[in-house]
């Protein structure tokens, strides 16, 4: 029965949406290309919002006619059918925050921001409706004969559920859905400011000779139409090209410019919504029947308990505190010796020294800098013959570049990624260079998700923000850029290689998340690896052994200033979610706040030479999809370290090896119980040890 209903009743939720004879949406059927790979080509601004108000419209009579079902429930005519329901909304919801992410403009924000409280709403309509979660325990309690995957669904929907709020009374129901809302508004406002604030931060410059320490092809790429030039930032507290820059003064001014985002009081600012944000969550949990919104979070992760986690940071904090105090001491060893040498006076080291001064150690201790390595790694070949050559190395994949699909943007990439079996496997988009339409940082994304229930295969999306170079130039990559592609497209393998039957299981734990594409870093010094795609970009000659050598000798150099500023923001996000109601600070004390947080975990004060990776006004994870969970890398590098101690002991880059990561790691999804299944693939718990070595880190300091 309702198989017939549906197809009749799409005209009917549609026709208040479209006049006769208007364009068609592509939002509103699948897609006619390979994979259902979207039809960009033909997607408009205004199909989202008339796609959205139908998609929910869409799922609600979905999952009403589910819920008014007469008959007893059945895996399949409630747990099943709930995992069919919603298609049309997913995929309207999924193009339009992947398009916001990638090339946004202010239609499209101004999207999200509209939509966000009505997509909340909506949620809770459905999550905290009596009879839903009165028929999923209903039949969870019935002990149905399933299969594992089919019982892991069915207990994972029953706790989605609870978490969700179901059993609350009603008062508290209402409270948690103004709640929801006003926090789905606010994230869409955060991201629109954080991405303002990039673009209004930036850096334009007048006099050429400022930017001496930079190529002229490069300084040429960061020329304006009105002859100035522009030094776009990232949203980190560190920038790109504050290793680079001799003039000291304007590495000052880039940095300030950095931290000082988002708490200036002017139309960027973000305390007011970080301090909301974080009541809001410490009331949210408490309605939940946890003590703050760490443990609420903790609960579904790997490492289950607050404790847990701050025992772990406190454990190490002390240790790469340290290590960057030895490591500040010897760059201010180095910078007096070359003010000497060059007559001028000395200075005490400041923050936005120590990346010029940390590449000049480098070359005195380890006998190179960065930019020694940047011919030997453009892009194309990084791309082509490293990270994809590991992945037929390990999984047996192969890539076909495809020129025949749409895409949202003329820089964009598109592959074809073909099985062991010549079948085709997903197509993956690159989308490697910085704009001012598009987020910071690198991620990545799908716009399908691969699943057995749907016959459905992945379709993935890589993104970086890699500088663009002038026209005829090539994209030389920074060694930090080089393992980011890496990193990224181990993300990408991890959708790629999925194997699970029902959407509801495709996720993994958050602290887990990051563990594949840790993993996949490893192959980009693997010798045969590295020799395959490390060429000169002019003379196809390989990178001498001789300063490979030396990279791999320099592996622990700089990681005390590393792991710091990478702790400091993890801390910074757990002691923000681990506040109650009554401790969350105002936004006029944000700022303050942090500052003591930072202090009080013995990083000092607040203009420490080693600032958090992120502060609190642009820590886009922290308010995103990472609250109390930004902790996770280092979690997953745990797993991590220990898996590639494992891989190195069973024969490294080899299809025996990637079929046991494939198996135990990349095809399950939620399927199974990963932290067992990663037990039975190393043959132990994770170890702190191999994270210590590779971080040049003692617990002893």
């Amino acid at each position: 029965m309702r198989k017939l209903l549906l197809p009749l009743l799409l005209p009917v939720l549609l026709a208040s949406s479209f006049s006769a004879g208007a364009r068609d949406n592509p939002l509103l059927q699948p897609s006619t290309l390979p994979l259902g790979y979207p039809h960009f080509d033909q997607l408009q601004d205004a199909d989202f919002a008339p796609a959205l108000q139908a998609g929910m419209a869409l799922h609600w009579r979905e999952v009403d006619t589910i819920l008014r079902n007469p008959a007893a429930p059945t895996f399949e005519n409630t747990v099943e059918a709930l995992e069919r329901a919603g298609r049309l909304l997913g995929r309207t919801q999924n193009m339009l925050g992947s398009l916001s992410g990638t090339d946004n403009n202010p239609t499209r924000q101004a999207l999200q921001q509209r939509f966000a409280p009505e997509m909340a709403a909506h949620r809770d309509r459905i999550a905290l409706d009596p009879r839903l979660f009165a028929r999923i325990d209903s039949l969870l309690k019935a002990k149905p004969k399933l299969d594992a995957e089919q019982q892991r669904l069915l207990e994972r929907m029953h706790r989605n559920l609870r978490r969700a709020g179901a059993e609350l009374p009603l008062d508290k129901q209402q409270r948690l859905r103004e709640i929801n809302s006003e926090l789905a508004q606010m994230g869409a406002e955060f991201n629109r400011k954080v991405q303002a604030g990039v673009n209004d931060a930036a850096l334009f410059i007048t006099d050429r000779a400022a930017l001496t320490g930079l190529s002229d092809a490069e300084i040429d790429a960061l020329k304006q139409a009105d002859g100035r030039f522009r030094i776009a930032l990232q949203n980190t507290t560190g920038q790109p090209l504050l290793h680079r820059l001799q003039y000291r003064h304007l590495r000052e001014q880039l940095y300030k410019a950095s931290i000082a985002r988002g708490s200036q009081g002017d139309a960027n600012d973000t305390t007011a919504l970080v301090s909301r944000f974080a009541a809001l969550r410490a009331e949210r949990a408490a309605l939940l029947g946890f003590a703050t919104y760490a443990d609420f979070e903790l609960q579904e992760q790997t490492a289950k308990e607050v404790k847990t986690v701050n025992a772990l940071l406190r454990q190490l904090a002390p240790a790469a505190v340290a290590s960057a105090r030895k490591e500040q001491a010897a760059l201010q060893q180095l910078a007096d010796q070359e003010q000497d040498a060059a007559g001028k006076p000395r200075f005490a080291l400041q923050a936005w020294d120590w990346d010029f001064y940390s590449e000049r150690l480098r070359a005195v201790q380890h006998g190179y800098d960065g930019e020694q390595l940047r011919p030997y790694l453009e892009l194309q070949t990084v791309l082509e013959r490293g990270v994809f050559h590991a992945a037929t190395e390990l999984f047996g994949l192969n890539f076909k570049r495809r020129h025949d699909l749409p895409v949202y943007h003329p820089d964009v990439q598109v592959w074809e990624v073909f099985a062991p079996n010549g079948k085709t496997q997903a197509l993956l988009l690159f989308d490697f260079y910085a704009r001012p339409s598009k987020r910071g940082g690198a991620w990545a994304n799908g716009y399908v998700r691969q699943s057995r229930l749907f016959g459905e295969k992945p379709v993935v999306g890589n993104h970086m923000n890699i500088p663009k170079p002038a026209a005829g130039q090539p994209t030389l990559l920074t060694w930090d850029e080089t393992k980011t592609l890496f990193h990224e497209f181990g993300h990408n393998l991890h959708s790629m290689l999925s194997d699970i039957r029902y959407p509801g299981l495709a996720g993994t734990p958050r602290d887990y998340v990051e563990f594949p594409s840790q993993v996949n870093e490893m192959w980009q010094t693997w010798p045969s690896v590295f020799k395959h795609y490390a060429r000169h970009h002019q003379t196809g000659a390989p990178m001498p052994e001789a300063l490979l050598n030396k990279v791999l000798g320099a592996g622990t150099f700089n990681q005390g200033y590393a792991t710091t500023e990478y702790l400091g923001a993890t801390l910074l996000d757990q002691r923000w979610h681990q506040l109650s109601l009554a401790e969350v600070p105002k936004p006029e004390m944000v700022m303050a706040f942090e500052a003591r947080v930072l202090e009080q975990e013995g990083f000092g004060p607040a203009q420490t030479l080693v600032a958090p990776r992120y502060r609190s006004p642009y820590f886009s994870h922290m308010v995103g999809g990472y609250s109390a969970g930004y902790y996770s890398y280092l979690w997953s590098e745990l797993l991590d370290a220990t898996t590639v101690e494992w891989i190195e002991k069973n024969g490294g880059l080899s299809r025996q090896v990637g079929e046991q990561l494939k198996r135990h790691v990349l095809a399950i999804g939620g399927s199974k119980d990963i932290m067992a299944e990663f037990e039975t693939m190393v043959g132990s718990k994770p170890k702190l040890e191999p994270y210590l070595k590779r971080r040049g880190l003692s617990l002893n300091n």
